[in-house]
């Protein structure tokens, strides 16, 4: 444990002076280190397969951001590569699956549990490396994709708008569905229970495609699935964020996980007034405002802290997108730095 880790301190909630700051996709394009690494490698899998490579990225945040925590540089999609479901990482384009689950003998025939996590050796490699170097109070974050969003991608083949391809599985298939959900749930224990052994602090879990479920369907296809992952992992604090379903709030916060993922498309006002003061709440700057001149990204970053209070870890309501100027990442940062809880 690193007891003077402020993000750590925050999701237990101890007394702190100001909110704990990282970004998602901190590790990436936004920062020249990065793209200077990211040019003598073929592709991005390359990177991510690396350890000492996946790790010197992860820390890069650390050192030049002054971020209050780190997060592993990976991606969602290692999960459906362990169980047997090959990506390709696309330029410009994204993720392409050359083969899709169209069938119960494609569910049938894929790895599940230990059997696919133990192809993550090169995961948790990164995670005891990056601990070589990182700093006493700084904690890092392991992660892993939702299963509902995981599904999206073996079904669809691609990223979508839409993953019509994948909702239409939900509706057209249930019973398979669930059989294929269960596999990447079970998968997934048995991946962030590993980068607990190698040596990550807390863990987060992304619905990123959560908000293209109706109501019903997220209460049945999505929810119930990261309870299972919230309730196997016991020791070790879980940021649930299922973007776009800031209207499931109260099933989110049933399921109890350490902290609740917040997008921007709802006030921290009206966040607080459905969950309380209590909740320890993760977010929500719309990354876009980070194109805004350094004065403003100041002045609404210090109002996303007094509108949440206490109990909050400032940080965008998605991941940081490659283009933006990283003049206005640090003013995201420094505003937050600045910020100071008043009894």
């Amino acid at each position: 444990m690193k007891e003077n880790s402020l993000l750590l301190k925050t999701i237990y909630k101890d007394a702190v002076e100001r909110p704990p700051v990282w970004l998602m996709r901190q590790a990436g394009r936004i920062l020249p280190e990065y793209k200077a690494i990211r040019s003598k490698l073929d592709d991005f899998k390359t990177l991510v397969k690396s350890p000492e490579l996946a790790a010197e990225v992860t820390l890069q945040p650390i050192d030049i951001l002054k971020v209050d925590a780190a997060i592993l540089f990976s991606d969602i999609l290692v999960i459906p590569e362990a169980m047997g479901l090959n990506y390709e990482m696309i330029e410009a384009r994204g993720p392409f699956f050359p083969e899709t689950i169209k069938s119960k003998l494609d569910i049938q025939k894929l790895l599940t549990e230990e059997d696919a996590a133990d192809q993550l050796e090169y995961v948790y490699k990164t995670i005891i490396e990056i601990n070589k170097y990182l700093p006493e109070n700084i904690p890092l974050i392991g992660f892993a994709g939702a299963p509902w969003t995981i599904l999206a991608y073996m079904i669809e083949g691609k990223g979508s708008k839409t993953f019509s391809v994948a909702k239409k599985f939900l509706y057209a298939e249930p019973e398979l569905a669930h059989l294929l959900l269960q596999k990447i749930t079970d998968s997934t224990i048995c991946y962030l229970r590993n980068q607990i052994k190698a040596g990550v602090q807390t863990l987060q879990l992304f619905d990123s495609w959560a908000g293209l479920l109706s109501m019903d369907q997220f209460n049945t296809f999505s929810l119930p699935y990261m309870k299972q992952i919230k309730e196997a992992i016991l020791d070790t604090p879980i940021t649930i964020f299922a973007k776009g379903a800031m209207l499931q709030l109260e099933e989110i916060s049933a399921i109890n996980p350490a902290v609740i993922g917040i997008d921007w498309n709802i006030s921290p006002k009206k966040v607080r007034g459905v969950l309380g003061d209590d909740v320890v709440l993760q977010g929500n700057m719309d990354p876009c405002l980070l194109y805004a001149t350094p004065e403003h990204i100041y002045k609404e970053t210090t109002n996303m802290c007094a509108g949440f209070g206490k109990n909050h870890i400032a940080n965008l309501g998605h991941g940081v997108y490659p283009d933006t100027p990283l003049e206005g990442v640090k003013a995201f940062i420094s505003a937050v730095k600045n910020f100071r809880y008043y009894n």
